[in-house]
């Protein structure tokens, strides 16, 4: 197989037997820019912390690892929360982004639909009813996101889903699910009803190794479904007519890619609890500076590695020595973002 990788005016262009991939060449340094801001603040909240470790000696331990207790801290005890950070930020970046482009809609979060209180609903059945542990809690999660995506998809079924009539069907789904959280969590015992609030807030407090390649292997396994579907994804945004003039089967199409957005979002949240705005707020953000048409998933996927990892090292130091919930920094920063969102919308409108 020969690969050839053209240069033109803007665009950068890979073909290989088979393949033809345009790729816009400020997308691509935008994403570099991203990622190497994102592993600059791995690097840091490795480093920072009780015991504080030098960026050098950070790169050290992770490469040679000479000194026995800075690596123990940085590889045992740190490092695990700073993979899942930027796995779970970018697997909700492009959760976020697939859900925008496919209801053609900035709102067209996870969070703001209703998935992540879905999920919320199917952790707090089996913590608080059922009496699992950790393992099933994640599987409950999981679960719960893909059942209040099912629930959405047939409420707002009509022909074909609707960008619009998705989101208003959602935020009504999200709004009883909320008042069913807020039921299961006061029949609870006090203990049981703080570990619930504690998890809904969204916090990778006390991963661990055990949790990181479960979480990794999952989520390789959806981009790996991924990849070759999201052609589909700009050619949908033309509109249905004109999908199907592709020979896309538009209704299978969007409820493939519904799916592999519910099952990223899901995926971050039994790991960590529901993380608001980081689905809203970096296919947007990542669009903005990569200056593409439409909704790039790279660019969101970088950018939600980047709010994640940053927002987790916030959480950790902003009050130290009390470390925050990841949630708490998210919610916090994406209310102005949400805020302004809904602005320049009526603006435009």
């Amino acid at each position: 197989m020969t690969t050839r990788i053209d240069f033109g005016r803007s665009v950068l262009v890979v073909r290989s037997r088979g393949l033809t991939a345009r790729v816009g060449v400020r997308s691509v340094v935008v994403c570099v820019i991203l990622l190497v801001a994102a592993l600059a603040v791995a690097v840091l909240a490795l480093g920072t912390g009780d015991y504080a470790i030098p960026p050098d000696r950070v790169l050290r331990a992770l490469v040679i690892g000479d000194h026995r207790f800075d690596r123990l801290v940085v590889w045992e005890w740190r490092f695990p929360r700073v993979v899942l950070a930027l796995a779970l930020g970018a697997a909700l970046g492009v959760g976020g982004a697939i859900l925008q482009s496919v209801t053609r809609n900035p709102l067209g979060s996870p969070d703001i639909v209703g998935f992540n209180t879905g999920a919320y609903t199917g952790a707090l059945i089996v913590m608080l009813v059922l009496g699992g542990g950790s393992f099933q809690t994640s599987a409950g999660a999981l679960i719960g996101g893909l059942g209040a995506a099912l629930a959405i998809q047939l409420l707002a079924f009509r022909h074909n889903v609707t960008g619009f009539r998705l989101i208003i069907v959602g935020i009504g789904v999200s709004a009883m699910l909320a008042s069913v959280n807020t039921w299961l969590v006061l029949r609870a015992d006090l203990n049981a009803a703080m570990s619930a609030a504690a998890w809904g807030a969204g916090s990778l407090n006390g991963v661990s190794w055990s949790q990181v390649a479960p979480a990794l292997v999952l989520l390789a396994g959806l981009v790996a479904v991924l990849i070759p579907v999201a052609k589909w994804l700009p050619i949908l945004e033309l509109g249905d007519d004109q999908a199907r003039a592709f020979g896309i089967q538009v209704g299978r199409a969007r409820l493939l890619l519904i799916v592999l957005s519910v099952a990223l979002t899901a995926t971050a949240t039994a790991v960590a609890g529901p993380i608001a705005f980081i689905a809203l707020a970096a296919p947007q953000l990542g669009r903005r500076l990569a200056r593409t048409p439409s909704i790039a998933l790279a660019p969101a996927a970088a950018m939600g590695a980047l709010l994640l990892v940053a927002c987790d090292w916030i959480a950790q130091r902003a009050f130290a020595p009390t470390t925050l919930p990841v949630g708490v920094v998210t919610v916090s920063i994406g209310g102005l973002y949400l805020a302004y969102l809904l602005v320049a919308e009526a603006r435009r409108n």
